[in-house]
C-alpha cells in the first residue's frame, strides 16, 4: 500500500510540473506590447493645424460667432490649410500668444502688429478700412459732459492700456485737449469693448472709449442700453487692424488666406461675412504700411505715457 501511495503522489508532482510548464510556455507566447512609435512626420490624413486668434474686441462667445464663418469660408477657400478659431479672454492673453509664437495666424490692432513683427510675424493684409480706426468717446445723454474739460477728476473706461483706437487714441486726443490724462482724470482698464460701454451705461464711469465697429454691435445687441448713450466725441483715424502670418508657414497656405480675404466682397457669401463682422473690405498691405503707427506710437509715448509691454 505503502509502494502505490508514494508512486501516486510521484505522478501528481509531475502531472503539476508539467502543467506549470504548460502554462508558462503558453505566457512566453503570448504577443509582446506593440511598442510606442515617435515621428515627426505627420500622421497620414492628419493635416496640419493652423489657429486663427482675432484681438479681442469682443467678448470669446462673441468672438466666436463673429469669426467662425470667415474661419469656415478660408477653410473652404484654401483646402490645404486646416484652420482652426482660438479666442483671448482679454488683451493681456491674446498678447502672451503672440510673444510666445503660439498662433500660425493673427488679427491684432496696429500697436499689436508693430509688437507682433517683432517676433516674426508679417502683415499679409489690412481688415477694414483705414476711415473706421478711429477713437469715440460714449457717455450717457444725460451726463452733463459737454467739453473734455467737463472729465476733470472723473473716471474714464477703457477696454485696455495697448488697445490702439479705444486707449491711446482717445487718450492722446485728450492731451492735445489739455488733459493731462495722468493726473485730471481716472483711468479704468475693463477688459473688453463692450465693458467700457457698460461701465458708462451703468454709471461706473462717465466716459467709455471705444471704436465704430463694437459701438455699431452693442447698439444692434443691447438697443435699450445704447438708446440712453452717445457719441460726443471721436478722434482722428489712423490706419486700421492687420491679418499676421507667422514666418514659417508655406507661401502657398499664406498667399491662398491672403487671397481669399481680398476677395470676400466678391461674393454674397463673402458679403454677409464681412457684415458680420462690422468690416467693409480686406485690403492689400504689407509690414512697411504700419510705419505710421509706428511713428504716431513714438509721439504719444513721448508726450503721453509709455505703452506697457509684458
Amino acid at each position: 500500500m505503502k509502494h502505490t501511495k508514494e508512486s501516486i503522489m510521484n505522478r501528481l508532482a509531475t502531472l503539476a510540473c508539467l502543467l506549470v510548464s504548460v502554462l508558462l510556455v503558453a505566457c512566453e507566447q503570448q504577443p509582446a506590447e506593440k511598442p510606442l512609435q515617435y515621428s515627426s512626420a505627420p500622421v497620414e490624413n492628419q493635416s496640419q493645424i493652423y489657429r486663427l486668434v482675432p484681438h479681442p474686441l469682443y467678448n470669446p462667445q462673441k468672438l466666436s460667432e463673429t469669426f467662425q464663418p470667415l474661419v469656415d469660408y478660408l477653410n473652404r477657400q484654401v483646402p490645404a490649410a486646416n484652420i482652426q478659431l482660438e479666442t483671448s479672454r482679454d488683451y493681456q492673453a491674446f498678447e502672451k500668444k503672440f510673444r510666445a509664437r503660439e498662433a500660425e495666424f493673427l488679427m491684432p490692432n496696429p500697436w499689436q502688429t508693430l509688437e507682433a513683427n517683432r517676433v516674426g510675424y508679417h502683415v499679409i493684409s489690412m481688415w477694414g478700412d483705414a476711415e473706421d480706426f478711429k477713437g469715440i468717446f460714449i457717455v450717457r445723454k444725460d451726463s452733463g459732459i459737454k467739453v473734455p474739460a467737463d472729465l476733470k477728476g472723473k473716471v474714464v473706461s477703457y477696454p485696455s492700456p495697448t488697445a490702439l483706437a479705444a486707449a491711446i487714441m482717445p487718450q492722446y486726443f485728450l492731451h492735445k485737449s489739455g488733459i493731462n490724462i495722468n493726473k485730471d482724470i481716472q483711468n479704468n482698464y475693463v477688459g473688453s469693448q463692450e465693458s467700457s460701454i457698460m461701465n458708462v451705461y451703468l454709471g461706473q464711469s462717465v466716459a467709455g472709449a471705444t471704436w465704430p465697429p463694437p459701438w455699431r454691435l452693442f447698439q444692434k445687441d443691447h438697443p435699450a442700453e445704447a438708446a440712453q448713450l452717445k457719441v460726443i466725441w471721436e478722434t482722428p483715424s489712423l490706419l486700421n487692424n492687420s491679418v499676421m502670418v507667422r514666418d514659417d508657414v508655406p507661401e502657398a497656405i499664406r498667399q491662398g488666406v491672403r487671397q481669399a480675404l481680398l476677395d470676400l466682397p466678391k461674393t454674397p457669401e463673402g458679403r454677409r461675412i464681412l457684415a458680420g463682422m462690422e468690416t467693409a473690405r480686406f485690403h492689400a498691405a504689407d509690414d512697411a504700411s504700419y510705419n505710421v503707427v509706428r511713428e504716431y506710437i513714438k509721439r504719444f509715448e513721448k508726450e503721453v505715457r509709455t505703452v506697457e509691454r509684458k
